[in-house]
């Protein structure tokens, strides 16, 4: 494998379709596609300061290098990447990408990141500003991943995560396949309109989540600030260890807790009968909505 070391490349393509080769210390400076169609390469302790560093790649490891924001867009089209020890400055990047494996990663700007993508695995990865990440994706794993940023995996298929902490709003929408273990999730309406949805010694608060769902499961989580949950629910199998706030017309299933506030039971808007209560006990109970804009 060849090395180029201790080098500063500047130019359009400055390395383009480079296979079979070692990058380290190297500054990717102005100059667009320095490493457009490349494959089997490494790159470490490397900047990339330009735009479009790495399209149509193929084979790829990144260790201990920086992504800077002028490089925004520049991972798109990639089949098998390996990032580690790196700070990711830049926002959209990876799109229509798979094999994407990422380790003690930090985005500072992760808006519209990991768009349409699949088979990815997140590890110790920390992101920011991260509204809408990895929306339409699919095969996606997670662990100890932490996330500031709204509309996380919207659209996105086969998800499993654990031991991490989501700050999102709108999480979860229109998804499918998702399971969720021993992390923290703050975020309104979470969930909704999505099919199989598994959370498993979770904390959620979520104002006017896990509604719209069509088989949902929750196993030992506690709810925090979370009222009108579950609306137009269905397959529900929640077990809930602590006061729920409210409950508003669940369509199916059962619901498990010490203690719901209150329970909103409108026939009018659902079979509710086909909702099992178990509760020890409830504050108020209504048959009617008693906020109907709500």
């Amino acid at each position: 494998m060849e090395m180029i070391e201790n080098k500063e490349l500047t130019g359009e393509r400055a390395q383009y379709f480079a296979k079979e080769k070692a990058y380290s210390k190297v500054v990717f400076k102005d100059g667009e596609s320095p490493l457009k169609h490349a494959s089997d390469i490494t790159v470490s302790d490397s900047k990339f300061e330009y735009k479009y560093p790495l399209w149509n790649v193929e084979n790829v490891k990144v260790d201990n290098s920086t992504f800077y924001e002028l490089g925004k867009s520049g991972l798109w089209y990639i089949k098998n990447m390996e990032i580690q020890n790196t700070v990711i400055h830049a926002p959209k990047e990876f799109r229509r990408s798979s094999g994407i494996k990422l380790c003690d990663v930090q985005f500072t700007n992760a808006v519209e990141t990991m768009w349409t993508c699949n088979d990815i695995k997140l590890k110790n990865v920390q992101i920011e500003n991260g509204d809408y990440f990895a929306m339409n994706s699919s095969d996606f794993y997670a662990d100890n991943l932490k996330l500031n940023g709204n509309y996380f995996l919207d659209g996105g298929k086969n998800i499993e995560i654990h031991n991490s902490v989501l700050n999102s709003k709108d999480a979860f929408w229109n998804c499918e396949n998702v399971t969720v273990y021993d992390s923290v999730i703050n975020g309104e309406y979470l969930g909704w309109y999505s099919k199989n949805l598994k959370f498993v010694n979770c904390t959620i608060e979520s104002d006017q989540g896990l509604c719209y769902i069509d088989g949902l499961t929750m196993i030992n989580c506690t709810v925090k600030n979370t009222v009108l949950a579950f609306e137009y629910s269905t397959n529900i199998n929640a077990e809930i260890t602590n006061k729920i706030d409210s409950v508003k017309n669940p369509c199916g299933g059962v619901i498990k807790a010490p203690e719901i506030g209150t329970l909103i039971m409108n026939p009018k808007r659902c079979n509710t009968s086909a909702t099992k209560i178990e509760c020890d006990k409830i504050g108020q109970t209504f048959t009617e909505d008693p906020n109907p804009n709500e």
